[in-house]
């Protein structure tokens, strides 16, 4: 049906002259300002804007400065024991007009146990929204009519809610596929019914299965999730690459972790080239996407139902294990400046109020809106004051890769006490032949030269590093143990506590835990 391709390419065509339209006219400051006052407006009537007093906030000469006097900082703990849990117990009107119908389940890469994270239809609605500006975007790139009549491949959380009686709880990408438009089913794979499955190997094995009848121009998903799949396919198919069965794949939008450590693993897996986006979408709603093709740099998006701050990550507003402290000090977008790493606090019409969600980023222009993700407030390293950010780490094992031609599927980091100093020990996921000694020399040089606190503590502090190389199938393996295989679920890059207690434990059952070489100061 190459009509189809042209009306939906027309439609796409037609919907992005008003949105480049407004994207010039769009003052990201002032857009800011207008949706913290519809936030209040429109929460003002519930228990949290009664207790806050957002119609006194909203009757302020200085809305923004007086939201941010009155209101204080929640982390996950304190607005669902202050708020949240009376919404799960069915409550209406609490953080958020009416009655939230839905919970997101979510662990992060930091907690054990799962975090129950409002989603309301207003949400919903948002990222929907934000969804079809990014695909909107798909008419600069010039594809050929038949482009828009090619399924989306959707890898994510089973879309078989569980259900109490009074709410809906699941994976965030299984609510949205859940409540995805009659339109676009036609489009959507893997359907309907394999969607359901809640256990990553059947839902693996239908995929596989089917997949010689799909005709597939994106892929959506997780890339360690997404190139299990890929392999798998190729492998059951006996195919040189994955466009021998999907010719017609194009683009790969990817979104929770760094991609620059699986590109050149997904490089391996494709016939041809293939154009790579990145969304920012969050269990607390859609923050950010690519723009661009020229680089890959997210833009926020400032008037979709989402109210920004910015925490500077530091010791004046962290403590040592990566908890905000409760006089942290923040910055509107009016006052963030390029180049200074942020803690992400969120305002949302999900009734989350000044909410860190615990990721962390860094403005590559502020009047532009743009950034990167750095890393999480808990997910970086700083024992004795290096300082090594998620972003390093992922830096490191990427010059790793492209040095040696490596194929680093996980890698993690864990800083441990070592006799009376400090110590890091590396796990890296490759099935290639490496020397460990080498491995983690070049790591060490690397980030000496990437950061100037781990080479002034790797000298007086940091006395040793460890490496273990092990399969990569053990980090999948782990995460299959604990519940967490497939969908949006990511190993986290760097553990700490009990997770890293439990890691350890795992590694030595399996007997891996001898796979471990030391390098000390040079």
């Amino acid at each position: 049906m190459p009509i189809l391709g042209t009306i939906i390419k027309k439609a796409y065509e037609l919907r992005n002259v008003p949105v480049e339209i407004k994207k010039k006219m769009l003052n990201p400051i002032v857009a800011q300002q207008n949706q913290l006052k519809k936030l209040l407006g429109k929460a003002q009537l519930t228990a949290f804007g009664e207790y806050y007093d957002f119609t006194k906030i909203l009757a302020a000469d200085d809305v923004v400065d007086s939201f941010r006097k009155n209101v204080p900082v929640f982390d996950y703990n304190t607005m669902y024991k202050q708020w949240w849990y009376r919404a799960l117990n069915g409550e209406t009107y609490v953080s958020w007009p009416g009655r939230t119908k839905y919970f997101a389940l979510s662990s992060g890469t930091s907690e054990s146990s799962s975090k129950f994270i409002p989603v309301t239809s207003d949400m919903l609605t948002s990222i929907k929204r934000a969804s079809i500006r990014q695909l909107v975007s798909a008419s600069k790139f010039n594809f050929p009519d038949h482009f828009y009549e090619k399924g989306m491949l959707m890898i994510g959380g089973s879309t078989h809610l569980q259900y109490n009686g009074t709410y809906y709880a699941g994976d965030l990408s299984g609510i949205t596929t859940g409540n995805l438009p009659f339109w676009f089913q036609h489009f959507y794979k893997p359907g309907r019914q394999i969607s359901k499955a809640t256990d990553w190997a059947t839902k693996l094995n239908e995929m596989i299965k089917n997949a010689p009848g799909w005709d597939i121009g994106v892929i959506v998903g997780v890339p360690a999730w997404v190139q299990i799949l890929m392999e798998r396919i190729i492998e059951t198919y006996k195919l040189n690459s994955i466009h021998d069965i999907w010719p017609n794949l194009s683009v790969y939008v990817h979104s929770g972790v760094s991609f620059a450590p699986y590109e050149k693993s997904f490089e391996k897996l494709f016939g041809k080239p293939i154009i790579y986006s990145e969304s920012y979408l969050a269990s607390e709603g859609m923050i950010a996407y690519q723009t661009s093709l020229e680089d890959r740099i997210l833009q926020l998006v400032v008037d979709n139902g989402i109210y920004f701050e910015f925490v500077p990550f530091n010791e004046q507003n962290f403590d040592e294990e990566g908890n905000i402290k409760p006089d942290a000090f923040t910055v509107s977008l009016s006052e963030a400046k390029t180049n200074e790493v942020y803690a992400l606090l969120m305002s949302t019409n999900a009734g989350a109020w000044r909410y860190l969600i615990g990721d962390t980023i860094k403005f590559v222009n502020v009047e532009k809106f743009q950034i990167i993700i750095t890393g999480r407030t808990k997910h970086f390293l700083s024992l004795c004051g290096e300082h090594l950010s998620g972003e390093n780490i992922n830096r490191a094992i990427e010059m790793l890769q492209e040095e040696f031609d490596l194929d680093i599927r996980e890698f993690t980091v864990a800083g441990i006490r070592h006799g009376s100093m400090f110590a890091h020990h590396w796990y890296l996921g490759t099935d290639d032949n490496i020397d460990p000694l080498l491995a983690i020399g070049k790591i060490d040089g690397y980030l000496n030269n990437l950061n100037d606190d781990y080479m002034v503590e790797r000298t007086e502090a940091i006395k040793e590093l460890f490496i273990s190389i092990i399969p990569m199938h053990v980090f999948n393996d782990y995460m299959k143990k604990l519940g967490k295989e497939g969908s949006a679920n990511k190993f986290p890059r760097v553990l700490k506590g009990r997770r890293l207690e439990d890691w350890q434990s795992y590694l030595k059952e399996m007997g891996y835990d001898k796979n471990t070489h030391q390098l000390g100061v040079g």
